[in-house]
């Protein structure tokens, strides 16, 4: 079955080629032209992907972003047209999965596409049982879900993959690099803040004081690494 994709932009021209590119790579695609339509399509529809431009009529990108964070982990690609960091962090910040700005090479906007894709069915796949028990975490890689004693937590779908892929690999310290090339699946041009920024919300939905952390540490000059408080995997 074809993977769903929702396309969220205001310019029409722009909209009809996103449209065509992406179902010649196979995709099903659908568009909005505005957020509360997008928004509303989200919520009565399953996608495997959204790409949704920062800069809509009424309620824009970053809305509906947050919004739809309330409610879903879909995984979302933010278009922007401004090339500054703040709106780049801004949008990471409400929520969204990976960003690029426009103009884009289309076959750039693909890879990050299928980056996203893939990786969201390994997480699936790397591990026989869908359901982890690690010291304080249960897990459920199937339903893509988190409970920290006992209590749930909404992960994007790029702070599951980085908990996982720590929490798998315990103590093992991973660069800012190397978990871009992981995690994104390309190179994202030195842009380490991604990760810093990924884990920053990572630990304040997950830890009990994200200023001290007990599971996701610093390795100052190296990187990130999970650490087991319990000392024992269940």
């Amino acid at each position: 079955m074809a993977e769903k994709i929702l396309v969220v932009d205001d310019e029409p021209i722009l909209l009809k080629g996103l449209k065509f590119s992406l179902e010649q790579e196979g995709y099903e695609v659908e568009t909005a032209m505005d957020g509360k339509e997008a928004y509303d399509k989200i919520l009565e529809n399953a996608y495997e992907a959204v790409i949704l431009d920062l800069m809509l009529p009424g309620m824009d990108g970053l809305e509906v972003c947050k919004k739809v964070r309330e409610q879903s982990m879909v995984p979302i690609l933010m278009l922007t047209a401004k090339d500054d960091d703040s709106s780049k962090v801004l949008g990471l910040e409400y929520g969204a999965d990976d960003y690029i700005t426009k103009p884009f090479n289309m076959l750039e906007l693909k890879a990050r596409i299928k980056a996203i894709l893939r990786r969201v069915q390994v997480s699936d796949q790397h591990i026989a049982s869908n359901l982890i028990n690690v010291g304080d975490f249960n897990i459920n890689t199937l339903g893509r879900k988190v409970a920290v004693n006992g209590i749930n937590v909404n992960l994007t779908a790029k702070e599951f993959d980085l908990l996982l892929l720590l929490m798998m690999n315990e103590e093992k310290v991973y660069s800012r690099e190397e978990l871009l090339e992981t995690i994104w699946g390309y190179e994202y041009f030195g842009d380490v803040r991604t990760v810093d920024v990924h884990i920053r919300r990572l630990r304040e939905k997950i830890e009990e004081n994200s200023s001290q952390p007990d599971y996701i540490l610093t390795k100052w000059g190296v990187g990130y690494y999970f650490k087991n408080k319990k000392k024992r995997v269940l």
